[in-house]
């Protein structure tokens, strides 16, 4: 065994340059397969950061909502029909919109900025800041900013820490402005489909969007009382409410938002196609290398079968080095990506990491496409006859 490993790893060596070159394409199909992975997780990730953050067991929504950009308003009535159970500890109403935020620096520049608005009375959210600034927003026209926002809104956070507090202006669909006061931060973060956010009060919320009816609501929380069983809870509830709402638990509530970005949208098949072109841009360049490097040394490996070593033998050495190939080439692909992660993160706001999960799948991914490579190249091995050669 080990003498065929030495055998190979020889061979793979004697040709430097190929051999780099050999080890740059698989480093190149690492790469692009990670980013690709990252990028689409961390899309995935950010969408569903407001669904994480609230502290609701139980969500129901307009059965026209396809995701939280797009949501469609339903009646309040809905919500307030789930406290005849039992089961239901207290419910809140959560008003979501855009609105034109005007960055206080510039005083011209126009942004369309989520808004998210709840009911005091139950702190609904688990996000820094939220439950720390809650006095805050019971008074008028006061609201939280998210820090995590892109810097086109203005440096908010610098500013707040400096002052206490920074006022702007926010436009609604109807075209009228409101003065608004930043009377505190917290952290949600960017999306693909939101560059900044800010939370206030459902009395805010309404002054701010003054065409947004009272009641005319987004997404119903219900918190079930402890012990309660939520998938039951939730089937039931569904049952007895009518038609024009769907009922969700959590999880079923960020798999609806996931589903949308991943199947109803081109952003999810543009990235699984990467990771594909990446997989097979790999494949083709190992290919070309260990093929390349059997046809050279046929006269050498007929004589290795002349001599007595046997077909499975030859074919064990031109799998090590496919194996060989995809280890090395994997090492500093990695490390690549853990660089341009941290670039990536910086240029876009979103939560690119590095997981051991996707490491482990890329790892098994470059295994799998250089003995794809490997298992190609073998048929070369089969005009290494002695009697052809000789």
């Amino acid at each position: 065994m080990f003498d065929r490993l030495f055998t190979a790893w020889l061979q793979l060596k004697y040709q430097k340059i190929r051999f780099v070159i050999a080890l740059s394409g698989v480093i190149f199909a690492v790469v692009i397969v990670f980013m690709q992975l990252g990028i689409r997780d961390a899309l995935f990730d950010s969408a569903v950061h407001f669904h994480k953050g609230l502290q609701g067991d139980c969500f129901i929504i307009s059965p026209r909502s396809t995701s939280l950009i797009a949501m469609e308003s339903f009646s309040q009535r809905r919500l307030v029909q789930a406290l005849a159970f039992e089961e239901v500890e207290f419910v809140n109403p959560i008003y979501l919109d855009f609105a034109q935020w005007k960055n206080p620096e510039s005083r011209k520049y126009w942004r369309n900025i989520f808004v998210i608005g709840f009911d005091l009375r139950h702190n609904s959210f688990n996000l820094p800041g939220v439950a720390a600034n809650i006095a805050e927003l019971k008074v008028t026209d006061n609201i939280l900013f998210d820090r995590t926002s892109r810097v086109e809104f203005g440096a908010i956070a610098q500013q707040f820490a400096e002052q206490g507090s920074v006022s702007t202006e926010l436009g609604s669909n109807s075209g009228s402005n409101r003065r608004i006061k930043v009377a505190g931060l917290f952290e949600l973060g960017t999306s693909f489909g939101s560059d900044g956010n800010i939370i206030t009060s459902d009395v805010n919320f309404l002054r701010i969007l003054n065409t947004r009816k009272k009641g005319s609501i987004d997404v119903g929380l219900i918190k079930l009382k402890k012990g309660i069983d939520t998938k039951s809870f939730t089937t039931k509830l569904q049952k007895y409410l009518p038609q024009d709402v769907r009922v969700f638990t959590k999880q079923e509530f960020i798999d609806f938002e996931k589903n949308y970005w991943q199947s109803s949208t081109a952003i999810g098949f543009i990235f699984n196609l990467g990771v594909a072109l990446g997989f097979i841009v790999g494949i083709v360049v190992v290919y070309q290398i260990l093929y390349t490097n059997v046809s050279e040394h046929l006269q050498e490996y007929a004589t290795l079968k002349a001599i007595g070593y046997s077909h499975q033998y030859l074919l064990t050495i031109v799998f090590q080095q496919a194996l060989f190939i995809g280890f090395l080439g994997y090492i500093p692909g990695i490390l690549i990506t853990i660089i341009q992660y941290q670039f990536a993160k910086q240029a876009t706001l979103l939560p690119i990491e590095m997981t051991w999960e996707r490491a482990v799948y890329v790892l098994f991914a470059t295994i799998i496409m250089c003995l794809i490579s490997g298992i190609s190249a073998m048929n070369k091995l089969k005009y290494a006859n002695p009697a052809d050669i000789f």
